[in-house]
C-alpha cells in the first residue's frame, strides 16, 4: 500500500529519517500479529475478528537499563497499562503493546508471560507492561477474546528482530489496527519521522481510531467535506488514538511528557476535535539518556528550554503525516453485521489536494 509521500503529497518542513519510520531510531522496531477470522458467534464459533496486537521495542535491555519516559491524556476515555508508573518513576521497562480494548487483559498477562521468560528477576521484582488501546467493535466481535498469548508473542519476536535490522514495520490494517476507524475511514497503524537540525531524530507512531469523515484534513484541504459522504455518518464517532513518540535525544522524564502532549497537535492538523467518547493517550520514550536502575539517575545531562523547540515541531509534522499514513496505508474493509469501512480514495485525494 503506498504511503502519503508516494501520492506526491508531503506535510512539513523537516526532513525525514532514511525511513520515514520508528526504524530511524536506533534499537527501535515494531512488530504486528494480525487477527482475521470469519466464524460463528458463539458457542459455535468466536465470530468476527478484525483485530490482533503491536508491539513496539524501544530498547532491547529496557529492563536492565531503563527508558525516560511520560505520557499526556488529550481526552482520557481510554486505556494504558503502566502510565501511572512512567508517571511517578519516570522510566519505562517494558516494551510497549496496543491492542483493542477489551483484548487488554489478554495482553498484559502475555506481556508478564514475555518479560519472565526474557528476565527472571522479574519473578523477585515485578513489572508492570504498557498495554494501550483503542476499540475496534464496528468491524470485530469484542465479546470475544480473540487475541492468544502466541500473537502476542510472535509480535514481541517480530519487534526485537527489527530493533535490529532496523527494518519498518507494515502500516495500515495489522496488528492492533486491524479493525480501527479513522475520520469516517478505514483506519489504523502509521508511523513517521524527523530529524532536527541538532540531528536528534524523533518518530511517531499511531493507532489511529478516530474522528468523523467531515473533519478529515490534508494539508489544510478539507478533503472529508469534498468527498461523498460517509454511509455511517450518524454512529457515533470514532473513539481514541494511541500516539506513541520515540526519540533518541536525550531526554528526561519531564520532557518526555512535553513531547507526548505534542502529538495531539499532530491530530488536530487532520480534523481531531478530541470527542467526548474519544481516548487521545500519549506515551514518549527517549533513548538519549538511560537510567542504572529503577532510582532515576541519568548518565547524562537532559536538553532543557528552547533546545525542545525544533523536537516540538518534529514531533507534531510525526504525528500528522502518521495519521495520513494510516489512512492511505488501509483497505476497505468488511466485519461483523455486514460493516464496512471504506478505504481512503487515493485518487480523489490526490485530485483535491494535488501537491501543495
Amino acid at each position: 500500500m503506498p504511503r502519503l509521500r508516494d501520492l506526491g503529497i508531503t506535510v512539513g518542513a523537516l526532513p525525514t529519517g532514511p525511513t520515514n519510520s520508528l526504524a530511524d531510531v536506533a534499537g527501535v522496531g515494531v512488530g504486528h500479529t494480525t487477527v482475521v477470522r470469519d466464524e460463528p458467534r458463539p458457542p459455535e464459533g468466536r465470530g468476527v475478528a478484525r483485530t490482533g496486537v503491536s508491539v513496539v521495542c524501544v530498547a532491547d535491555d529496557a529492563f536492565q537499563r531503563p527508558v525516560p519516559a511520560g505520557g499526556a491524556i488529550l481526552n482520557g476515555a481510554g486505556e494504558c497499562t503502566g502510565f501511572l508508573t512512567a508517571s511517578e518513576w519516570g522510566l519505562v521497562e517494558t516494551p510497549v503493546f496496543l491492542t483493542s480494548t477489551m483484548q487488554v487483559g489478554r495482553v498484559y498477562d502475555a506481556a508478564c508471560r514475555l518479560m519472565v521468560d526474557k528476565h527472571p528477576d522479574v519473578r523477585d521484582d515485578v513489572v508492570i507492561p504498557v498495554v494501550a488501546e483503542c476499540d475496534d467493535s464496528f468491524l470485530s466481535d469484542a465479546g470475544t477474546m480473540q487475541v492468544e498469548y502466541e500473537d502476542v508473542r510472535a509480535a514481541w519476536r517480530l519487534a526485537h528482530e527489527r530493533a535490529v535490522s532496523a527494518e519498518p514495520a507494515e502500516e495500515g490494517s495489522v496488528g492492533a489496527g486491524t479493525g480501527m476507524s479513522c475520520l469516517g475511514f478505514k483506519g489504523g497503524i502509521g508511523n513517521a519521522s524527523r530529524v532536527t537540525p541538532a540531528g536528534h531524530t524523533a518518530a511517531v507512531l499511531v493507532l489511529a481510531n478516530f474522528g468523523q469523515r467531515h473533519q478529515l484534513t490534508i494539508k489544510g484541504v478539507p478533503v472529508g467535506r469534498l468527498l461523498p459522504p460517509d454511509p455511517y455518518a450518524d454512529r457515533t464517532p470514532a473513539g481514541s488514538c494511541i500516539g506513541l513518540v520515540v526519540t533518541d535525544a536525550p531526554l528526561d522524564s519531564a520532557g518526555c511528557v512535553r513531547l507526548a502532549r505534542r502529538v495531539g497537535l499532530g491530530l488536530a492538523r487532520t480534523g481531531s476535535v478530541a470527542h467526548h467518547g474519544s481516548g487521545e493517550i500519549f506515551f514518549c520514550c527517549a533513548t538519549g539518556l538511560r537510567a542504572s536502575s529503577r532510582d532515576g539517575r541519568l548518565d547524562g545531562v537532559p536538553l532543557a528550554g528552547t533546545e525542545f523547540d525544533p523536537l516540538f515541531a518534529a514531533v507534531v509534522e510525526s504525528a500528522e503525516e502518521a495519521v495520513l499514513n494510516a489512512l492511505t496505508g488501509s483497505v476497505t474493509t468488511r466485519g461483523r453485521d455486514g460493516h464496512v469501512q471504506q478505504g481512503l480514495p487515493l485518487d480523489e485525494v490526490v485530485d483535491l489536494v494535488g501537491r501543495r
